[in-house]
Order: C-alpha cells, then structure tokens, then sequence
C-alpha cells in the first residue's frame, strides 16, 4: 500500500484507483474514473465502496446529484499550474455540503497543500517526488489568511473586526 496524507496525517492508502479497462479491485475499495463509473453503476452492486475521479473540466454542480452519496470523490490535477480543481473542490464543500472524502490526486505538489486544504480537501496523494512529511506540514505553513475557506480558519478581517467591536 502507499501512503498518503488524510485528515492533516500520513496514513496508508486504503483505496485503489482503477484505471479505465482494469479489473475491478477484489475486496477493496476502488476509485473508478467518471466514464467507466457511469457506464458500470446500473450493473450489480458490489459489497466494496465505490469512489469517483472526476477531470478538471466536469460541471461538478450538474453532476453532484449523482455523487451526492459517494464515499470519495478524487479531483484530477493534470499539471500543478491548473488549479481548475481547488474550484471544483471549493464548489463540492461550500456550496453543495459534500461531507464524504475529497482527495487531489494528479500533479500534487507541496507548493499545493495550504490550498487544497483551504479549498475542502481533506486527502491529498502527492507525487512520488514530494517528501509526505514537507506536504503535511505545509497544510498550517501560512497561519493567516485574508478569505474564507473550507478549513473553518476565519479571515484576518473577520479577526480585526471581532477585536474592534469587543
């Protein structure tokens, strides 16, 4: 198994990511890619859970009511400068309230990681060349931020704003 960073620690993956033709994983828990996902949901259910990997081009808000009750959903970073993905996750999180696990896989580097945790994801598969150690502590590298997010921190302005009043 490989590792991975889940929940801010480094953790054992125990999902397996299925590519397009390959055979389903046999007793595991399995991340199909949208395509063959779509084609093989109205088949026999398996007893295994069943995890998504969207592109960075799908609508994920015309999708959500499909993947709404998904276990995992993984959001495909093709080249670390397209960030198409921290909007999906952004989207999925804020917007839509998916409570399941949101995992960037792809081009994940540790220039990436305070984002992706401010944008919602909660499991990051950073590329065999990142040290795990350097990717986890870079999810608290920048202690302040000045928007919103995902990760419950408040904004500097919210910050000043509750010190002025009190």
């Amino acid at each position: 198994m490989s590792r991975i960073i889940r929940d801010r620690a480094i953790v054992e993956d125990d999902w397996t990511i299925a590519a397009d033709g390959a055979a389903t994983a046999t007793g595991g828990r399995l991340i199909v890619p949208l395509a063959r996902w779509r084609d093989e949901r109205a088949g026999p259910g398996g007893a295994a859970p069943i995890g998504v990997l969207l592109p960075n081009t799908e609508d994920v808000e015309a999708l959500y009511p499909q993947i709404a009750a998904l276990p995992l959903i993984a959001l495909q970073f093709p080249k670390f400068a397209d960030g198409r993905a921290l909007t999906q996750a952004t989207l999925l999180r804020n917007r839509l309230g998916f409570a399941g696990e949101l995992r960037a896989v792809g081009d994940v580097v540790r220039d990436l990681m305070f984002w992706l945790g401010r944008c919602g994801f909660n499991a990051m598969v950073p590329r065999p060349d990142q040290d795990l150690e350097a990717c986890r502590q870079a999810l608290d590298e920048i202690r302040r931020a000045y928007q919103s997010g995902a990760d419950g921190h408040l904004p500097v302005w919210v910050r000043r704003r509750a010190r002025a009043v009190g």
